[in-house]
């Protein structure tokens, strides 16, 4: 039994390795959104994520036995998208899961999604394809989830050819789950294309910023309170209202028809109750779901396997509940 604060929040103390890790990143300045300028915002996107033994070691590679090749599509725009897929023969028809990075909507890339995406097409069996969306504030909202609906639509659309002919899912992690999330209601809402699972790993939920954990949680290493709005400030622009569905999913008129869901939360970040609030929201709404719970982590876990000692397990929780919908 997890021991938990008067309001709920889990208090299991931190493990050590990502411990470790999130206090060496908070010795570097840039490391928090919340100090860096306009200006080298600007550098850190046009740069990028270097791809060295460095990063690797840091961030995880793509996993043995997956190819990993990017393709330019047209959907709102030409955009990159990274196909992974099993080198391994199946007689079977591989799902097909339509990944989106994390970064705040600022932040991030194709070769962040590599560990993630490429675990899941080797454990599924499946074809994964992560999209390289616009990143604000130079495309600030909706140009996101317009340009993840899209490349879901283009994925669709071409699954014979991308050697994958089973079911549909979507998956995302931090503002890639925000994305995830309103990309299946969009889909619903738009007439599809048909999903039979959304994962979404500790995702940006409810961009009110009311729950206890936003609270209690305020300076949590690798996601502050500070962080968050100055993602929001850069992502929304000129749009002010942050209960619009499409900013906040909790917030939609409805969630009921939406596909289930494999929801991850990690008890030392402030999104925590985000995630918790959306999978009881969903469960409401009769959508079946699976909330995992990992206490002992931070935000963006999964982002760092040699760190964080629940990374692979989670990758595993993750695979099994994706095998159960789309397999």
């Amino acid at each position: 039994m997890v021991a938990t604060t008067a309001k709920g929040v889990p208090v299991e103390p931190m493990a050590p390795g990502i411990r470790r890790l999130g206090r060496a990143l908070r010795a570097v300045p840039w490391s928090s959104i919340a100090n860096v300028s306009p200006g080298l915002l600007s550098l850190i996107q046009r740069i990028g994520v270097p791809v060295n033994p460095a990063t690797r070691f840091v961030f995880g590679g793509v996993a043995k036995g997956v190819t990993a090749q990017d393709l330019t599509i047209d959907g709102t725009h030409r955009m990159t998208v990274r196909i992974y897929t099993p080198v391994r023969t199946t007689a079977a028809a591989r799902p097909l899961v339509v990944a989106y990075h994390g970064g705040g909507w600022v932040l991030g890339g194709l070769t962040m999604n590599d560990w993630i995406a490429s675990r899941v097409a080797d454990g599924l069996d499946a074809v994964v394809v992560s999209v390289g969306y616009r990143l604000a504030p130079a495309h600030p909202f909706p140009a996101a989830p317009e340009d993840c609906y899209a490349a879901l639509a283009w994925v669709a659309a071409h699954a014979p050819q991308l050697g994958a002919t089973g079911r549909l899912g979507v998956l995302g992690d931090s503002a890639g789950g925000n994305l995830a999330a309103v990309v299946a209601i969009m889909a619903r809402d738009r007439g599809g294309p048909a999903l039979a699972h959304q994962a979404l790993l500790y995702p940006a939920i409810d961009g009110t910023g009311q729950t206890p954990s936003y609270k209690d949680k305020e300076r949590a290493l690798f996601l502050t309170a500070d962080d968050m709005s100055r993602y929001y400030q850069h992502y929304l622009g000129d749009h002010e209202d942050r209960t619009d569905w499409r900013v906040s999913p909790i917030h939609a008129a409805s969630l009921a028809g939406l596909p289930p869901a494999f929801v991850a939360v990690a008890g030392h970040d402030l999104l925590h109750d985000e995630g918790v609030h959306y999978a009881r929201a969903l469960q409401g709404a009769g959508v079946p779901v699976h909330l995992a719970r990992y206490p002992a982590m931070t935000h963006g876990f999964l982002s760092f396997p040699r760190f964080a000692r629940d990374a692979g397990p989670a990758i595993e929780h993750l695979i099994d509940a994706q095998r159960e919908a789309l397999a």
